[in-house]
């Protein structure tokens, strides 16, 4: 949320697009609320439960005119990737994801975990259990590494300059 607020200078409203039926979203809502209050960003629950309540939530959006959006992603949003990424960048609307595919597919930019620098720890736990230990007494384990993606060709389309400062603390442009 940080970073959206210095790519969009002056942020003071953004739409959040977030699954409710999804008890992980839930904590992720309840998390992002917190982060925009302590940035004075006010936002607007969008939620969605099912396919037919994309366009409807969409259409608020849009009518509501945020300075941004952010997208909490589950397997329900991901199946409408194209339609949410299409959307924002019609109605120019930075837009901000978790997983880096969502940049790669014209969303303005990405933050989230670099889930190949998580396949070896994964490994590692797999070969544990294998050999004998027992999955309840293995740690527990954060992502270390988290990847910033622009999508630079995104931010041209809506007519959005990026800062240098963020640029700098960019992993990948998509040009």
């Amino acid at each position: 949320m940080e970073i959206l607020k210095k790519v969009v200078p002056g942020l003071s409203r953004a739409a959040v697009l977030w699954n409710s039926a999804n008890p992980a979203l839930v904590f992720s809502w309840k998390e992002t609320q917190g982060a925009a209050r302590g940035l004075g960003v006010t936002l607007q629950s969008h939620e969605v439960q099912g396919p037919k309540d994309f366009a409807v939530a969409l259409a608020a959006i849009a009518e509501e005119r945020p300075g941004a959006l952010l997208v909490l992603q589950d397997a329900l949003a991901n199946q409408h990737r194209k339609e949410i990424v299409d959307f924002a960048i019609q109605k120019r609307l930075p837009s901000m994801f978790k997983e880096k595919e969502w940049a790669m597919a014209g969303g303005l930019m990405s933050y989230g975990e670099n889930f190949a620098a998580m396949y070896p720890r994964a490994a590692y736990f797999v070969d544990q259990i294998f050999k004998g230990a027992k999955p309840a007494d293995l740690p527990v384990e954060q992502a270390a590494k988290f990847d910033l993606v622009l999508n630079l060709r995104t931010a041209k389309a809506i007519g959005l300059t990026i800062p240098d400062t963020i640029h700098v603390l960019a992993d990948q442009f998509i040009e």
